[in-house]
């Protein structure tokens, strides 16, 4: 808890000073997680938080246990030592207990695994295409037109207020409150599409798709990169996703089939490319 109010009031002190992407993006000296802003991820949240409870009190007990050891068979208080080699009972209590424990942590694993897995019926279906090193974008069923998103330079990045290899040249734009399933794919070798904030990492294989989703419940711009090292450019391969309202996404969604219609002629490349 205090390592999240920490990062938040990080993030409230860089957001004053003028950076605007930053409330959405890593913050410097952040120790935390990035703030969710969508089920999956707050779900993963919980679960990180849960593991550090348990993880810190098996540490205090084992600590506890080298102290007690340490101070009370010492050579000076212990100038006889036992010659006691087996302890049936402390045996089976310590083969059972860390079984008791993994249990407990594969419960809410296992929800938490299939909560990602199970995709719900999708508002919007995105497709992105890994490449070396740029990421290709399809709205299928939504005008079906394509383009490419490729990082900034730092001096672009800087004139646009953007974060250094994080911004790119054409977002992503999504709908707030809305389910969206991310198809990915590889043209070239394996990459990874991921996004901190939204809880979503799945590899982009050529050959192969997988499917993942999100729901955005927070507008914003939110930043991820490519998650599978992928070539010499694998840092400069950045994913800017802009979650908007309804009304914004439907004019930008207008716009975008007119601004990417010369893009049409290499829908049928791509998608070959994918399949």
């Amino acid at each position: 808890m205090f390592l999240k109010k920490l990062s938040v009031a990080g993030a409230g002190l860089l957001a004053s000073t003028g950076a605007a992407w930053a409330a959405a993006g890593p913050q410097p000296w952040e120790i935390d997680l990035q703030p969710a802003v969508t089920p999956v991820m707050e779900r993963i949240e919980d679960f990180h938080t849960l593991l550090v409870y348990i993880i810190t009190a098996i540490s205090l007990f084992v600590l506890a246990l080298l102290l007690w050891v340490m101070f009370r068979y010492n050579a000076r208080s212990n100038p006889v030592p036992s010659r006691v080699v087996h302890n049936t009972t402390l045996e089976i209590v310590w083969t059972i207990v860390p079984v008791i424990i993994l249990v407990l942590i594969a419960i809410p694993s296992f929800r938490l695994l299939y909560f990602e897995a199970d995709i719900p019926t999708p508002d919007v279906t995105l497709e992105a295409i890994g490449h070396q090193w740029y990421w290709s974008y399809q709205y299928p069923g939504s005008g079906d037109f394509q383009f490419d998103s490729q990082g900034l330079s730092d001096a672009d990045a800087e004139k646009a207020n953007e974060p250094r290899l994080l911004g790119v040249d054409n977002t992503v734009v999504v709908p707030v409150n809305k389910v969206v399933m991310v198809e990915t794919t590889g043209a070239d070798v394996i990459h990874s599409w991921a996004v901190p904030a939204f809880g979503v990492k799945m590899d982009a294989i050529p050959g192969r798709i997988n499917k993942t989703w999100f729901k955005a419940t927070k507008e914003g711009t939110y930043y991820g990169q490519c998650s599978e090292l992928c070539g010499a450019r694998h840092a400069f391969m950045p994913i800017e996703v802009r979650v908007v309202s309804e009304k914004a996404y439907e004019a930008w969604l207008a716009g975008a089939k007119k601004k990417f219609a010369s893009n049409d002629a290499d829908t049928t490349r791509l998608a070959a490319l994918a399949k």
